[in-house]
């Protein structure tokens, strides 16, 4: 063969070396760039530019191969060399070594990626969430996951209130909670709710503590100062892990032109953060709710209430500033929304009806949607309407589902749609989004006593449900709600001592409804009747003059007969009764509208109470129909049928229920038939000894 022609073939095949070579070692610097490019926080534009440099890079790299050849005098050009001068042969064994070596190391960068994803995507349930939690609380001192926290992650502080008089505290949480709430229409931001913020100080010690207990990497710290017409506005953007501050700015307005404000942080912020934001996204952002600054007062007053208090009264208040707020602008949207949303609640617990009604809330929540179609807040007023006035829990869902695309950060949003799956028994898709509420709410100690005190309580996965309260315990350790809420999952395992330890470290004076249920409860449990009565006496007598029951106060009225009654005081229980079916008020067939407090079922028991078989078992049958798509309450209906049947001697019907009754999501427990004295007249049927028998101990 030529030898020239012999050294050509060799170059040409370097060549495909050099090819295959610089192929993989393009691989492995793409894997270093978008593995470690990250960690030290370059942005993503650099790793785009890496992959630019090495597509351009290949023809040089081939051009130069075929042009060039390495010699031990250095780089010659190929054409200067004799065939006899030439190391091809001994340049194309170490291109082939090296391409060895850099692809064994790319492909291990590969794998581990791989891995790292599969890790990262592998679903858990939120009870494995709230186990790793408590871990890493214990380790960290968090109250959420150890995991990595996102760089477009951030809460906004408690603003402090510079102003001197100390009444406009509202004002400048309004400010904050405005602020937040924009922030929270950003899809690509993890906005933390202010539920879990407001504990904080305005601005506090140990900020990088902060960010790991609400897992975000920044901070938004700010204050207000009103006076006469005047707001001064100051806002700064802190790093938690450095403390580096990374944008600040003033505001100085007029009272009458502070409702841009909140757009325009909220804008600033999402760019210091390389937040894309849509058209959709910038304008919901940027709005103005209102042009009327006293229309913007009362509703930022409301806006105070309902974050600062709770209970009816304090809701009842929050209503009327809305409606003031509505009065003065009747083209608040927004106010419209929230009156909406507070009417359905104190209607859906039967508190004045007259004033929340079902026409009133359906009145608020198309004036919300009619103003303002794509806004989040008047789908969560649908959602609210829908749920809890119409019992459209299919059609809530649609509704949250929209605004939850209008508002992707919002917890409360996710409280409620999770709240609707479990009506309609999706209990995996609820608990999916009762986490993600958590994610985005991680002190909201109400939210944790919700996942724990009802959802694992349903499902009867009560050492999960402890955890939670635990939880909720350590954030706030004085929330007798929450304590009492653990006391039930006890009585649900007939673990009656340790739940009355944990009534006992609840003041005697709370007259809370969760607290109450659960006291009497535990003494009927215990069977101490005459306490029972005292707890249920003191409660009623806490009722204001002339103010209608709520849905647990009437349930507290028809216990307290039946206690009267199993200590022979006849007379005493008939009136209890009465009381409670005139307090419910029946239509003219007897029967009680369904709600989702179960009155209903509370209307059938007073029936039975008083030995009105036919009307109880009438109503008691219609609530079994009437709940027959509430996963939630249509246990509770099926349970009370079954104990107006054992009532009345029907003995196999209320028997042919019992076993369902045990497995069923929000049914009964074997604890329940033990000590609840209405199976009483089962106790003597071996079928019923059976299903009470406690498991033999392996």
């Amino acid at each position: 063969m030529n030898p020239k022609g012999f050294f050509g073939e060799l170059k040409r095949r370097n060549v495909y070396k050099v090819a295959v070579a610089y192929a993989v070692v393009s691989w492995l610097l793409i894997q270093v760039a978008t593995q470690v490019f990250p960690f030290f926080e370059i942005p993503n534009w650099a790793v785009r530019l890496v992959v630019l440099l090495l597509i351009l890079g290949f023809p040089v790299a081939l051009t130069l191969s075929w042009a060039f050849e390495i010699t031990p005098e250095g780089i010659k050009r190929e054409s200067e060399l004799a065939p006899e001068q030439s190391k091809t042969r001994h340049t194309g064994r170490k291109i082939v070594g090296l391409t060895i070596v850099v692809a064994v190391i790319a492909a291990g960068l590969l794998v581990f990626q791989l891995l790292r994803s599969k890790s990262a995507v592998t679903p858990r349930s939120a009870s494995e969430q709230l186990r790793r939690d408590g871990q890493s609380e214990a380790a960290t001192g968090s109250a959420g996951p150890a995991a990595e926290i996102a760089a477009k992650s951030i809460a906004v502080l408690p603003f402090d209130n510079l102003s001197d008089d100390k009444s406009n505290a509202y004002f400048a949480e309004g400010i904050q909670d405005e602020i937040l709430t924009r922030l929270s229409k950003i899809a690509s931001l993890k906005v933390i709710s202010r539920s879990s913020t407001q504990k904080y100080k305005s601005s506090p010690d140990n900020l990088r503590d902060v960010g790991k207990q609400l897992g975000v990497a920044n901070l938004l710290e700010g204050s207000v100062q009103k006076i006469a017409n005047a707001v001064h506005v100051n806002v700064q953007l802190i790093r938690a892990a450095t403390d580096e501050h990374l944008w600040a700015e003033s505001y100085n307005r007029k009272l009458d032109d502070v409702f841009g404000v909140e757009g325009e942080v909220a804008s600033a912020i999402a760019d210091q953060l390389n937040a894309k934001l849509s058209g959709t996204e910038q304008k919901a952002v940027t709005d103005r709710p209102t042009q009327n600054a006293a229309a913007y007062d009362a509703y930022l007053r409301g806006l105070s209430i309902e974050h600062k208090q709770y209970g009816y009264e304090a809701y009842q208040q929050a209503a009327r500033d809305y409606v003031e707020a509505v009065q003065l602008d009747p083209n608040f949207a927004f106010a419209w929304a929230r009156l909406a949303v507070l009417r359905s609640f104190l209607y859906f617990n039967a508190v004045d009806l007259n004033t929340n009604s079902a026409g009133a809330v359906k009145e608020a929540a198309d004036r919300a949607i009619a103003l303002a179609p794509e806004a989040g807040e008047s789908w969560i007023a649908q959602g609210a309407y829908r749920y809890r006035v119409l019992r459209d829990f299919a059609g809530a869902v649609t509704a949250y589902k929209q605004a939850q695309t209008r508002l992707p950060n919002n917890s409360y949003l996710l409280q409620n749609l999770a709240f609707v799956q479990r009506r309609l028994g999706l209990w995996q898709e609820a608990e999916a989004t009762f986490e993600k509420a958590l994610e985005l709410d991680p002190q909201d100690f109400q939210l944790l006593g919700s996942i724990g005190g009802e959802f694992y309580t349903y499902l009867r996965r009560f050492d999960e449900a402890r955890a939670a309260m635990d939880r909720a315990l350590e954030i706030s350790p004085d929330s007798a709600t929450t304590r009492a809420s653990k006391a039930v999952t006890f009585q649900n395992e007939g673990r009656l001592e340790e739940a009355a330890r944990e009534l006992a470290r609840i003041p005697a004076d709370v007259t809370d409804d969760f607290v109450v249920s659960a006291r009497i409860n535990q003494a009927i449990y215990e069977r101490h009747f005459d306490q029972a009565i005292s707890v249920i006496e003191r409660k009623l007598s806490s009722v204001p003059a002339g103010q209608a029951f709520d849905s647990i106060t009437e349930l507290a009225l028809v216990q307290l007969g039946f206690c009267q009654q199993w200590t022979g005081r006849d007379a005493d229980a008939r009136r209890s009764f009465s009381r409670a079916i005139e307090a419910i008020k029946p239509k003219a067939d007897g029967s009680v509208p369904p709600d989702a407090n179960g009155r209903p079922n509370t209307l059938a028991l007073a029936y039975g109470g008083l030995g009105e078989k036919a009307k109880a078992l009438e109503q008691a049958q219609r609530s079994v129909k009437d709940y027959d798509m509430d996963a939630v309450n249509k246990p509770w209906a099926l349970t009370t049928l079954a104990q107006i049947e054992a009532r009345f001697g029907d003995f196999d019907s209320a028997l042919a229920a019992l076993p369902h009754l045990l497995e069923v999501p929000a049914g009964i427990t074997p604890a329940d038939l033990r000590f609840n004295p209405l199976w009483d007249p089962l106790r003597k049927d071996p079928r019923f000894a059976k299903l009470i028998a406690e498991p033999e101990s392996k």
